[in-house]
């Protein structure tokens, strides 16, 4: 059992967007009984936040640390002092996160939709006597348990335990789109690139298949606003393994303004086949698409399948999250959307001391859904 100290001390790797963001709502959440430990390899990245935490949360104690390839005096302290480390880091960094929270008995949680990584940790962690929470963000994360919880809504009201439809979309958008992209960065160009060409795991006919991302483009109206949607890689997590046999179609797709995927698509008609996709469509995004701080989150999902009595059913639930202030710090939506979830899970693993791997399907939707870090961003609006 993880009990260090009295305190509740986490070291959060990673001082971007969504360190920031998470690091602030422990704060804010824990106040005086929380010890923030940030560490980024640019320290003054770490520094910033910690002074804004410490101006804006003087009662929650934060110390920032330089992030190095071989561990240094400042990190083996963060490590020693802290019972969770949340994993901020590009998805490629998670296996040696995780690595380094099984030998420091540390709990550990992630942000990553890299299949190859996850599955090495899965393995990693199995035996662990800490919890080891995977992919936690907002697709994959917050949108999967969010599907589990509808789910198990339409079983019960209709009194059925197999449907034909879980729907999954997500948008991290602007509140304004201009030709020819119609699009502009509100996180990660490298993100948005790869979950565009990597592939996507599905459920059709209730087995398992992996399919090609942007392959199955369609118009969607969301609170009357029509958005297009396709598939991407990365937001389904372990669902399509949990609800094989039980759902005959599930699915996660990437909400877009009507008029960007066809001009990606141009994008990468052009790409000559021996050079690498990823990095050439994010350097094509780039040159042209602007990033914005103003942004949006959209989430839907739906559940569908005939009642008890062979009657069509449809239950359906969206956000619309904007920017969030706490105080005068204002946050991006893609921030808190993405930050909340990975803090709620910080508070589980200290709450409920739990050991080995944890995926999104283990994770109660009930409990999650309503626990209060999460409560404060999705349902404050």
């Amino acid at each position: 059992m993880v009990n260090k100290q009295s305190i509740k001390a986490i070291v959060i790797i990673g001082a971007g967007g969504i360190g920031e963001a998470t690091a602030i709502l422990l704060a804010r959440h824990f106040q005086d009984q929380v010890k923030l430990f940030i560490g980024n390899r640019t320290v003054s990245k770490a520094e910033r936040v910690v002074d804004q935490i410490n101006e804006h949360f003087p009662t929650a104690n934060a110390q920032s640390f330089s992030l190095a390839e071989d561990l240094n005096e400042e990190m083996q302290s963060a490590f020693t002092s802290s019972s969770v480390l949340l994993d901020c880091l590009p998805g490629s960094e998670a296996p040696r996160m995780a690595q380094l929270a099984l030998i420091y008995g540390m709990h550990y949680a992630n942000l990553t939709e890299y299949v190859a990584e996850t599955s090495s940790i899965i393995e990693l962690a199995a035996k662990a006597e800490t919890g080891f929470i995977l992919q936690t963000g907002l697709a994959p994360g917050f949108i999967n348990v969010l599907a589990h919880g509808v789910f198990k809504q339409f079983c019960q009201k209709f009194e059925v335990e197999q449907v034909d439809l879980i729907s999954m979309k997500v948008g991290a958008l602007t509140r304004h789109a201009t030709p020819p992209h119609y699009y502009g960065f509100t996180w990660s160009p490298v993100g948005v690139a790869t979950e565009y060409l990597m592939d996507t795991i599905c459920l059709r006919e209730n087995k398992k298949v992996i399919l090609s991302s942007l392959s199955e483009p369609k118009q969607v109206i969301i609170d009357g606003i029509t958005y297009e949607e396709d598939l991407t890689s990365g937001g389904t997590a372990d669902l399509p393994d949990f609800f094989a046999g039980r759902v005959e179609s599930l699915e996660y797709k990437t909400l877009r303004y009507p008029g960007h995927y066809n001009w990606v698509k141009e994008r990468l008609a052009a790409i000559p086949k021996d050079e690498d996709h990823i990095a050439h469509l994010q350097k094509q995004m780039e040159t042209c698409i602007p990033h914005i701080e103003d942004d949006q989150v959209i989430i839907y999902c739906a559940v569908e399948g005939p009642d008890k009595y062979g009657n069509r059913q449809r239950l359906e639930t969206n956000y619309q999250i904007p920017p969030m202030s706490i105080g005068d710090i204002t946050l991006r939506a893609i921030q808190v959307t993405t930050a909340a979830p990975l803090a709620e899970c910080a508070r589980i693993l200290m709450e409920k001391d739990p050991k080995g791997v944890i995926t999104q399907s283990q994770l109660d939707p009930e409990t999650f859904l309503n626990g209060e870090i999460v409560k404060s961003v999705f349902n404050s609006v």
